[in-house]
């Protein structure tokens, strides 16, 4: 998985980065084909926000959230993201089984 985190009217820290790779450790936990991770976090007045965006097989997977705290608008941000992976996977798996059709029964 590709990170790449912008700032804007922000310096990004050690500490920022650590906890953001640590936080986003659980979305690719359930899902394993994450190509990409865009993370851009921003300030704007007294908001502090955070937008993502996944690259996945087959979808691109945006979300944003904003609070008054960073680190929390990341936890918000990472528990949106990983519900819609979670979405995401179960959309992808095949629900159709091999042999459970009637017409695909052999008849005796």
């Amino acid at each position: 998985m590709n990170l790449q985190l912008t700032g804007h009217h922000l310096e990004i820290t050690p500490a920022l980065r650590d906890y953001l790779t640590s936080k986003l450790a659980k979305v690719s936990n359930h899902f394993d084909h994450v190509i990409d991770v865009k993370v851009t976090m921003s300030v704007e007045k007294l908001a502090q926000k955070v937008e993502a965006t996944l690259h996945v097989p087959g979808n691109d997977l945006h979300a944003e959230c904003q609070d008054e705290n960073m680190y929390s608008a990341i936890d918000m941000l990472t528990d949106k993201l990983d519900r819609q992976v979670l979405r995401h996977k179960e959309k992808n798996s095949d629900h159709h089984k091999a042999n459970g059709a009637v017409k695909h029964q052999n008849v005796e």
